[in-house]
């Protein structure tokens, strides 16, 4: 059985606020009394794309000493600027192509793809991304259920913000599941809400956002709930390649 954290956008930008709610999250997940395989990050990391942004994301995530409990994997968001975020969250030479990295634990593997469109604030998973999957996938051989992670989601949530900046070509990502029953299942962020649905067959969990939260269109005019506690899920992937999320606000 693989035990995954997960938190979503961040969106650290110097502020206290930010770095509060932030250290918040941290805390707590440091904190649990039981074991959890890794932390996924999907995206929004930094607000503006700076390296002084994701120098206090690498200090406040444990890249930089090491000190996180558990693997800390990461992809970026349509905030994220790939040079600096690889130079000073990463500690890799500053390059603009892709960020995609994978994870390979006992029970199952995590592949974390960037979504990101330099200049926009769409998504899409460029050709060099989906090379990328179907190799690390014809690397693992079919061995271990595998999960993607991105920050767009590629559905409709039903709420016009991030409904505008949705993942493109949603059908080449379908064509890929179908070709690859391996895939347990999605995991994405970017919509500050969390939410459950199905993309293609295949289970598609968004986790909720740590700097506010969105207010859908029946709770009210107001986009941004800023009052609202962070959140965090996380997610079970179990021995039948069945994936069980649980949510929660962190007070």
């Amino acid at each position: 059985m693989l035990v995954l954290a997960h938190i979503s956008d961040l969106h650290l930008d110097g502020s206290a606020r930010a770095t509060e709610r932030a250290e918040r999250v941290r805390d707590r997940l440091r904190e649990l009394p039981g074991h959890v395989d890794g932390l996924l990050v999907t995206g929004d990391i930094a607000d503006h794309g700076t390296e002084p942004e994701y120098e206090e994301a690498a200090r406040l995530l444990g890249l930089r000493d090491g000190d996180a409990p558990f693997p800390v994997l990461t992809c970026p968001g349509n905030h994220d600027s790939r040079a600096p975020y690889r130079k000073a969250l990463l500690g890799l030479p500053g390059a603009e192509g892709p960020v995609n990295s994978v994870q390979v634990f006992d029970d199952g593997a995590v592949l974390m793809c960037d979504s990101s469109v330099p200049g926009s604030d769409d998504g899409e998973l460029d050709e060099e991304t989906y090379d990328w999957i179907e190799a690390t996938l014809d690397e693992l051989d079919g061995g271990l259920p595998a999960l993607l992670a991105f920050h767009h989601p590629p559905v409709a949530l039903h709420h016009p913000l991030p409904d505008s900046f949705r993942l493109r070509h949603p059908d080449r990502l379908a064509a890929l599941l179908a070709r690859r029953p391996e895939i347990a299942g999605l995991i994405t962020g970017h919509a500050h809400t969390p939410a459950a649905t199905s993309f293609a067959g295949r289970p598609l969990v968004v986790g909720p956002g740590v700097t506010w939260t969105l207010r859908l269109p029946w709770e009210g005019d107001q986009v941004a709930d800023r009052d609202a506690p962070p959140g965090l899920a996380f997610h079970v992937l179990d021995d039948t390649g069945r994936l069980t999320s649980h949510f929660r606000v962190v007070t």
